[in-house]
């Protein structure tokens, strides 16, 4: 496949996600009478999987760092599979439960809004960037991988570490 496809293929994949979120937020989707007991869980198991990325992520720096390509591609790979969970489990939670809101009252509501809302634009740029750089990667195209990596790994870091920090601070609002 050409460049060209796959650039087109990665848009696409970008865009659905980003459409299936919207629609979910839109509460389109007719939802389950009865939510499962499972999906309370999914927040937490979320966030487990955001610390766990960015460990590997951090570890994939420092091995790369050191000219190890290989483990350097194998905690990637970890970390995108970890990644593509995190975005299976974070759409069956925001499809079947109530959404949580941070109190209105609440004094750190505005640090949590700029964090919230930095993470999920920045979550909605990242997932193409980290699409190419896998293909580049993959592809052993080294010198344009560099190019886009230079830009996905901070990104896709600081969407990592941001999702833990919005978990640790709505958890305690949750109703369940």
């Amino acid at each position: 496949m050409s460049d060209k496809t796959i650039f087109r293929i990665i848009l696409s994949i970008s865009a659905f996600v980003v459409i299936a979120v919207v629609i979910l937020n839109q509460k389109i989707l007719p939802r389950p009478e009865i939510t499962p007991s499972f999906v309370f869980f999914l927040p937490k198991l979320n966030a487990m999987i955001n610390g766990t990325c960015s460990v590997l992520l951090l570890l994939s720096f420092y091995f790369i760092r050191k000219k190890q390509v290989s483990i350097h591609k194998k905690i990637n790979i970890a970390a995108f599979i970890l990644s593509s969970l995190f975005l299976v489990f974070y759409i069956i939670y925001h499809w079947m439960a109530n959404e949580t809101s941070f109190p209105a009252n609440n004094p750190l509501r505005p640090v949590y809004l700029v964090i919230l809302i930095s993470h999920i634009i920045l979550a909605a740029v990242v997932l193409p960037l980290i699409l190419i750089s896998f293909h580049r990667g993959l592809k052993m195209q080294v010198e344009k991988h560099k190019k886009i990596v230079r830009w996905s790994f901070p990104i896709w870091l600081y969407v990592t570490i941001t999702g833990v920090i919005v978990y640790l601070m709505i958890s305690p609002y949750y109703s369940f």
